[in-house]
């Protein structure tokens, strides 16, 4: 006759199986994701410890914790927000403009760039669309002066009336001026041949403390090389569509993140942008000092058609003429507000899905598309694209929604 098993065996043998499983769960968590944080995990589960306030925007990549929302729009003592977000192979900067403004105009981003400059070694290439910052130029001088191999491009029209150009020219640095009608609207720099400097912000006062801006720094080689090619086109006068398209380095591989690299006019870029925009499969946000092209926004809002959350933020500027894209959206029902940036509101920024950014200095307009010197990057990356997320929130939180029809404020 065959004994039924006690309840006590039963229990024990449930409980042994139960260690068992965990134990294997332990080790293929500590093989995975390593020991510490295996029992990190083992802790939680059994409640020993506390769960993480914030999360880690990407492995590899420290975690950058959106600040708390009664604070996201307190404004700081000096203009300037510190480094908004960094990984291996980047940092990203935000200005943070004071309203009401101040006469602050120091430490803000531009020290970062002063820093940079510093600490070159070999070489840094310039292009600026404008310039008015003394400690920048002061800088690139005493590269120049301590050996470094410093050279700059410059839209004329835009440099003409500070004496910050005419300093550094004086002092023997090569500079090529652009005198087309057309703009040389970049704003990058090259540092050691391995480092990038690019975004949307102007080496200006206004561009660093009272408007709204962007930049990333990038480590890599192969993306310098790419912007060389560029500048030494442009050095050699070879601006606009007489550049030629020939980016060395079109689409390049970090790690597991992946950047593709266009210089305007020569590159196809709005084509490029449609085909991103056109396979966004949850939301399309927006950033934008001017969107005027139509195929890029009717892109965009046949998305919406389709369920993609589609939302924006335009400068008020020029948002309600009859050449700005605001208004189609208006129409077409998309949640699109207008900066609250009594300065200027110059972020040039898409991001799809949460999980790719377009960034630089490409206006999303026909003059960027066919006539201006313009850089741009895509940026295939969750971390990267996160942390131009939380720049859009904090904007589209003071932006304003418009009123009495069209894309204006009553």
């Amino acid at each position: 006759m065959t004994k039924k098993k006690s309840k006590s065996s039963s229990s024990q043998s449930r409980t042994l199986l139960m260690v068992a499983g965990l134990l294997i769960l332990f080790i293929i968590a500590g093989v995975l994701f390593g020991w510490d944080q295996a029992l990190n995990m083992a802790g939680q589960l059994l409640g020993l410890t506390e769960e993480p306030q914030t999360a880690t925007i990407n492995e590899g990549q420290p975690a950058q914790a959106e600040a708390p929302s009664d604070q996201v729009d307190e404004p700081p003592a000096v203009a300037v927000e510190e480094i908004a977000g960094e990984g291996d192979y980047y940092q990203v900067y935000f200005t943070n403009p004071v309203n009401p403004f101040d006469d602050v105009t120091t430490g803000g981003v531009d020290d970062y760039l002063v820093e940079l400059i510093n600490s070159a070694q070999t070489s840094i290439v310039a292009a600026m669309f404008e310039l008015d910052l003394q400690n920048v130029a002061d800088a690139l001088i005493a590269a120049h002066d301590r050996g470094v191999d410093v050279r700059i491009v410059y839209d004329d029209e835009h440099t003409e009336d500070d004496p910050q150009m005419e300093e550094i020219i004086d002092a023997g640095i090569p500079a090529t001026p652009d005198e087309r009608s057309a703009f040389m609207h970049n704003k990058f720099f090259v540092i050691d041949g391995k480092t990038v400097w690019t975004g949307s912000m102007n080496i200006t006062i206004n561009g660093v403390y009272r408007n709204n801006n962007n930049v990333i720094v990038i480590q890599s080689p192969a993306l310098a090389e790419n912007y060389t090619a560029e500048f030494e086109e442009m050095f050699n006068g070879e601006f606009g569509p007489r550049s030629p398209s020939n980016t060395p380095n079109p689409v390049i591989n970090l790690g597991n993140v992946q950047i593709e690299n266009y210089f305007g006019p020569e590159d196809e870029i709005i084509p490029r942008l449609v085909e991103l925009v056109s396979g966004a499969q949850s939301s399309i946000k927006f950033m934008t000092f001017s969107f005027t092209h139509d195929d890029l926004g009717e892109a965009m809002r046949e998305r919406a058609y389709v369920g993609v959350e589609v939302t924006g933020i335009f400068e008020t500027r020029g948002a309600d003429t009859e050449y700005s894209e605001c208004g189609y959206f208006i129409d077409a029902g998309q949640d699109v507000r207008l900066d609250g940036n009594p300065y200027t509101f110059h972020h040039k920024v898409i991001i799809i899905d949460d999980s790719i950014v377009v960034i630089g200095s490409f206006n999303f307009s026909e003059n960027a598309a066919s006539s201006n010197d313009e850089n741009l990057l895509i940026v295939h990356d969750p971390a990267v694209a996160a942390i131009y997320v939380q720049e859009f929130n904090r904007r589209f939180a003071e932006a304003v929604v418009p009123t009495g029809g069209g894309c204006k404020t009553d």
